[in-house]
């Protein structure tokens, strides 16, 4: 079963909504929004050549209709460690399914502590409606704190 855990974002006083402080700041500017996405069936050697390709670290996985999980580098690597075919073994079967959530109004604190919480390295960004907006990485988290 598949599920989303939303990020609930911390109540911010007006008088610093708009403060300089990056982890103050929503995420929605950080947002990638070019999301590399597979289908369940793509195999694993497919997905590291995407990710490889994209110069990326993680795809979303997805039938075209929904989403259906994520794929990292990390997935990757724990399939090799498994003795998994990497011509063979569909991504689907690797995902994680079970995936954190944020919306592009959540706050970049509020994201860094789910991040550094969950042991995650990336948390993907919907709308209120459920599509998706794209993908925030630590990366974006450390640009959204030095810019």
């Amino acid at each position: 079963m598949r599920t989303n855990e939303w990020i609930q974002t911390s109540d911010v006083d007006d008088d610093n909504a708009m403060s300089a402080v990056g982890g103050r700041r929503t995420i929605a500017e950080f947002i990638a929004d070019d999301v590399l996405t597979l289908t369940p069936e793509s195999t694993l050697r497919e997905a590291a050549i995407a990710l490889r390709t994209a110069d990326v670290s993680l795809a979303v996985v997805s039938d075209g209709q929904q989403v259906n999980g994520v794929i990292s580098e990390r997935d990757i690597v724990a399939a090799i460690a498994l003795g998994a075919d990497l011509d063979a073994a569909p991504v689907g079967t690797m995902e994680t399914a079970s995936l954190k959530c944020a919306t592009p109004e959540s706050t970049v604190d509020d994201v860094a502590e789910e991040m550094l919480g969950a042991y995650v390295r990336h948390i993907l960004v919907r709308h209120e409606d459920g599509t998706l907006a794209g993908v925030v990485s630590m990366r974006d988290l450390l640009t959204a704190y030095l810019v």
